[in-house]
């Protein structure tokens, strides 16, 4: 299979034009590897290392599959962080988007009613970290009868986070006869295990054209005093002078005082750490997506599986402790065939861990030299001018196909007998308005949300002021959220 075009696969219509919306060009390795393969429900082991566009690779076939009648969920995909789960959805919604698949995200730190009563409404795609997704399946909200797919995304990083017999838990509750599909970076013996256990004769797709690290970075290696660090970090950002930037470290404690010294020096900068409450995370990881600001500082919970466009430098303030760390950090940027650039700062006593990471990606990080005073003092004048301005962001992909959506709430829902249908009715006898041009419905107990495509946003809102839906008057606005 050899499709060097979205056009070359059975996809839909409405699959076709999300993905053209989203610039999804070409295929990448792994997506023409798998795509075909998932669309013949096969059961798939494949291996292909972070920033390769694995997440496209299955949320398009599991779009594409979905029965958009069909009210209990058809997927299930678990996933080892929350960050991710919620990237995971989003790349549902906006694939899925004309089609109007409803994906929803599922994990702990978020209040478990506001979750069970989403789960009540049709929902074809539950995107959850293994904990909580046990406490739905335990407490009888999430139903798992009519689930046909099963991804695990990431699964080596369950193993390490200690998932795994969460994830048996989960596999054994599900029905048998479903298709599935396990991702990894590396392939552990204990995922190997896990597969061969639950899956039917699993075609194993590796996808190794790049080595473990892309070949679109450039990576180097400063030595430094530990107490020089924070200097260095200055110099090597104002010669550098990144459009966007994420700054690595080992611990929170870092992360903290990292930031606090860019902070002081003006630097439009945020932090990301797992000690922080869970809202202010996502709040940053947005931020970063929209360009709100330029550097990042962050411990690994921003290494895996966060798609950022257009990351153009990572620092590995501190080495890595784990090798494999180094892969997924690195593998923030230099994605989707840019190019990018990794600088680590090691000390003395990191050596071993140097080697470990060196041994690992089978090469030699080349040593370069800290930034002179004198190139330090070039760069001063662009990189201030760089820092007062706002980044551009070129490719925020939910920007792009929510740019035409309009999201309308009413004042009515289930107590009032609403249902998907009535609203279908209603809207798409508006003049110039067809049932292409409706999205996602919600209909909660009081209050119902209904997102209108293709720019036709207030042309319905004005319309349906003055209209009833069932014979029901209802109060129509734009929904804040």
């Amino acid at each position: 299979m050899s499709e060097n075009k979205f056009e070359d696969y059975p996809l839909s219509e409405e699959i076709r034009r999300a993905l053209s919306v989203l610039k999804y060009e070409r295929p990448t390795e792994v997506q023409r590897e798998v795509i075909p393969k998932a669309l013949e429900n096969q059961d798939l082991v494949v291996k292909s290392q972070t920033g390769s566009g694995k997440t496209a690779a299955f949320a398009i076939p599991i779009c594409e599959m979905m029965e958009w009648d069909e009210k209990k969920p058809q997927a299930l995909i678990l996933t080892p962080t929350r960050e991710l789960a919620v990237q995971v959805r989003e790349d549902i919604t906006n694939i899925g988007r004309f089609k109007r698949i409803k994906a929803m995200a599922v994990y702990g730190k978020e209040p478990f009613s506001k979750q069970k009563e989403e789960l009540k409404q049709k929902t074809h795609v539950v995107v959850g970290t293994p904990g909580r997704t046990i406490d739905h399946i335990e407490r009888g909200t999430l139903e798992l009868d009519k689930i046909k797919y099963l991804i695990i995304d990431e699964a080596d990083e369950m193993l390490n986070m200690g998932f795994i017999d969460e994830v048996e838990a989960i596999i054994k509750e599900l029905p048998e006869n479903r298709v599935t599909m396990v991702f990894s970076a590396t392939l552990p013996k204990d995922v190997e295990n896990l597969c061969h256990q639950y899956m039917k004769d699993p075609i194993h797709i590796e996808i190794t054209a790049t080595g473990v690290t892309t070949n679109t970075i450039e990576h180097a290696v400063i030595k430094v005093k530990d107490e020089d660090k924070i200097s260095l970090l200055k110099d090597v950002t104002v010669v550098e002078n990144p459009d966007s930037c994420i700054i690595f470290c080992r611990t929170k404690e870092n992360v903290e005082k990292v930031y606090t010294e860019l902070e002081k020096a003006n630097y439009s900068c945020e932090r990301l750490h797992g000690g922080l409450e869970q809202e202010d995370r996502f709040a940053v990881m947005d931020g970063f997506k929209l360009g709100n600001f330029r550097y990042l500082v962050s411990t690994d919970v921003a290494a895996r599986g966060i798609d950022i466009d257009n990351v153009t430098l990572i620092i590995n303030y501190d080495v890595p402790m784990e090798k494999e760390s180094y892969v997924h950090r690195t593998g923030r940027t230099g994605r989707a065939g840019n190019k990018g650039k990794a600088i680590t700062f090691a000390t003395p006593f990191e050596g071993k861990f140097l080697k470990a990471i060196e041994r690992y990606i089978g090469f030699e990080l080349p040593a370069m030299d800290a930034p002179t005073p004198d190139e330090v003092t070039r760069g001063k004048a662009a990189f201030e001018e760089k820092l007062s301005g706002r980044r551009v962001v070129r490719n925020n992909k939910t920007a792009r196909i929510n740019k035409d959506i309009t999201k309308l709430h009413f004042s009515g829902g289930k107590k009032k007998k609403l249902r998907a249908v009535d609203f279908v009715g209603t809207i798409s006898n508006i003049p110039g308005v067809s049932a292409d041009d409706i999205g996602i419905i919600t209909i909660q107990d009081n209050l119902s949300y209904v997102d209108i495509l293709n720019g036709k946003g207030s042309l319905v809102l004005q319309a349906m002021e003055h209209t009833t839906v069932k014979g029901k008057k209802l109060k129509v606005s734009k929904a804040l959220k």
